[in-house]
């Protein structure tokens, strides 16, 4: 595909990608909001309109690079919801469900569209391309997120599992976790 296909592709695949980050994110937030940590809503993250969880870099021009460069793995992310795990009523156990959250909105979301698509409820080929892409796109996001890597969710998730002893020393991997995501998706574009 040439270039100029490539970068009309991203743009068409943008919406499907857009809504697997906005629900991801303010799945965060509204749990995080619900179990007493009104960060995101002070800040206005608390919202499902995209441009509040849109990172120019993340989300537009990384992916784009890599489509544009034929890189084997497009990858992005959107600005994370903040979350204060102090104002959370029972930070161990809360950081748990804000957590999984987001790989729980990306699964139902992924539930919806699929269900959109096994009831024939669509009349166009275009929408249903789109609602193929919508799920696909979030059930990569919502199984990635479970991985126990920092800054992933699966790695919060484990920190509320483990015994605070072992939760620290596991904490003191996170900045080393972005570098070993990015090991990690250069050898699955190898494989794949």
């Amino acid at each position: 595909m040439q270039a100029n296909q490539l970068i009309l592709s991203f743009f068409l695949n943008l919406p499907a990608f857009l809504i697997a980050l906005v629900v991801h994110e303010y799945a965060h937030g509204f749990i995080a909001h619900k179990l007493g940590d009104d960060t995101a809503k002070k800040m206005g993250r608390l919202t499902m309109n995209p441009l509040a969880h849109i990172d120019f870099f993340g989300t537009i021009l990384l992916p784009l690079f890599l489509i544009v460069t034929s890189s084997p793995v497009v990858f992005g992310w959107a600005k994370p919801v903040p979350v204060n795990f102090y104002k959370l009523r029972n930070p161990k156990r809360d950081m748990i469900w804000v957590g999984i959250a987001g790989p729980v909105a990306n699964f139902i979301t992924a539930l919806f569209f699929f269900l959109v698509l096994k009831l024939q409820l669509i009349t166009s080929i275009g929408f249903f391309n789109f609602c193929v892409k919508v799920v696909l796109i979030n059930l990569v996001l919502g199984l990635f997120n479970l991985i126990p890597i920092p800054p992933l969710d699966g790695s919060r998730i484990l920190t509320g599992l483990l015994p605070l002893k072992l939760a620290k020393q596991y904490m003191r991997f996170e900045r080393y976790g972005i570098i070993v995501l990015l090991i990690l998706l250069y050898l699955l574009g190898k494989i794949f």
